[in-house]
């Protein structure tokens, strides 16, 4: 399903090869399987490739790379930081694997963008399966995309749409109003301070930072435009 592969391509980290291929998106973007919403997805894509990169990455650091409430990790929503993400990334490796997807070392199997390429090569009834099981985490991700203003709540709109799903995103945008947010500097700071305790019988050197966990599924993802 081409829209599929234009949506997981233009969701993804825009890294600097993106632009080079403004003809072929927007020309993806023109046939893209989306109903009346065609022009919207036309106009985002247009939006996006006029940025320059540097302006494009940084606002897309700023939606996903700030809190976990927008992580594209899919898992990230469903099990946080528990053993049971471990076991359910080996399984959805397993299943790529069997459906001819071959991850790179780096890449993340619960990463959207990733998900939605797997998608693109199967067939119809799957893809509607797939992403009936994401529809919650979807739901709220393009709420809280639009309390926030940002444009890439099209995104997710189109991928509830695209998967039939019936989510009352009226009352999903009431619920995500009343939230607090976690890409604040303050609710930054908290976080980082809890993710900066270490155990073990030798303290790691004073200038070694926490790890960061969005920013691996970014640079794992940035050749996805051209595979």
């Amino acid at each position: 399903m081409k829209t599929l592969k234009l949506l997981s391509v233009v969701l993804d980290y825009p890294s600097d090869e993106l632009w080079p291929h403004r003809a072929e998106l927007l020309d993806a973007a023109a046939v893209a399987e989306v109903g009346d919403r065609r022009a919207e997805l036309v106009q985002f894509v247009t939006d996006l490739l006029a940025l320059d990169p540097l302006s494009a990455q940084e606002r897309w650091l700023g939606l996903f790379d700030r809190g976990r409430s927008m992580s594209l990790l899919l898992f990230e929503h469903i099990h946080g930081e528990s053993r049971d993400r471990g076991q359910a990334m080996v399984n959805l490796i397993e299943t790529y694997r069997k459906g001819g997807l071959e991850l790179a070392s780096r890449e993340l199997p619960d990463y959207l963008p990733l998900m939605l390429e797997y998608l693109s090569r199967r067939p119809e009834p799957e893809v509607v399966d797939w992403l009936s099981h994401t529809r919650h985490i979807v739901g709220l991700l393009a709420a809280r995309a639009g309390e926030r203003g940002s444009p890439y709540a099209l995104l997710f709109e189109l991928l509830i749409e695209i998967g039939r799903n019936d989510v009352d995103l009226g009352a999903v945008r009431r619920s995500v109003a009343a939230e607090a947010r976690d890409d604040t500097p303050e609710a930054m700071d908290r976080v980082w301070e809890e993710e900066a305790v270490r155990f073990g019988a030798e303290a790691p050197p004073a200038d070694c930072p926490p790890p960061r966990r969005p920013a691996a599924a970014k640079t794992a993802n940035e050749s996805r435009v051209t595979r």
